[in-house]
């Protein structure tokens, strides 16, 4: 069975390994993304950032037969330069979203993003917005068939690698809803028979 719950500090060593393992495929493939050269955070700087989401709860991590999966982090804070107020205002903002490689596939990214969207509709925001990082057109590429769309690449006074900005309607999610447990029908008690006839 397939979960999301909120992550825990006890998640944190799980979180940093998602992160290496991304890397390493990452890196393989010819990407600079995260590494250090290409100004991504060090390993110790983004364990101290997603730290700092665990303890103010905008963590999250999806689990399959209850296994890790990936997680998300979800809030209304980005980077400076990147959102204007407004933008912010009205979003929830993605960050650190990573799924296992073992569960590459399986839409674990599609369904932690659906997740960011639902918080976005509990809070009454109508955005899901994230920042990608600017030189991985297969990212972006992703982020698209997710059904976001390219709002802009910010400006150069915007520091950082992840300059790509993406944004999707929380409302164009098409969220299943809720089916109640169904609640046991009292059955009436058997008739009682006269033993003579």
């Amino acid at each position: 069975m397939n979960t999301i719950r909120r992550a825990a500090q006890s998640d944190l060593s799980t979180i940093c390994r998602l992160r290496i393992q991304r890397t390493a495929w990452l890196t393989a493939r010819g990407s600079d993304q995260w590494t250090v050269t290409a100004r991504g955070l060090p390993i110790e700087i983004f364990a101290q950032a997603v730290g700092e989401a665990l303890d103010a709860g905008e963590t999250w991590i999806a689990e399959v037969a209850g296994e890790p999966a990936g997680t998300i982090t979800v809030n209304n804070h980005s980077n400076p330069g990147l959102w204007s107020p407004w933008e912010l205002a009205d979003a929830v903002i993605v960050h650190y979203m990573i799924v296992d490689l073992r569960f590459a596939g399986q839409r674990i990214g599609h369904r932690l993003l659906a997740h960011a969207a639902s918080l976005a509709r509990q809070r009454q925001r109508h955005w899901v917005r994230l920042d990608a990082w600017t030189t991985n057109t297969d990212l972006h590429d992703y982020y698209r068939g997710a059904g976001f769309h390219l709002a802009r690449i910010a400006g150069p006074a915007t520091s950082g690698p992840s300059r790509a900005l993406f944004q999707r309607r929380s409302d164009s999610w098409a969220f299943e809803p809720m089916t109640p447990v169904p609640t046991p029908v009292p059955q009436p008690a058997p008739e009682a028979h006269s033993g003579g006839r």
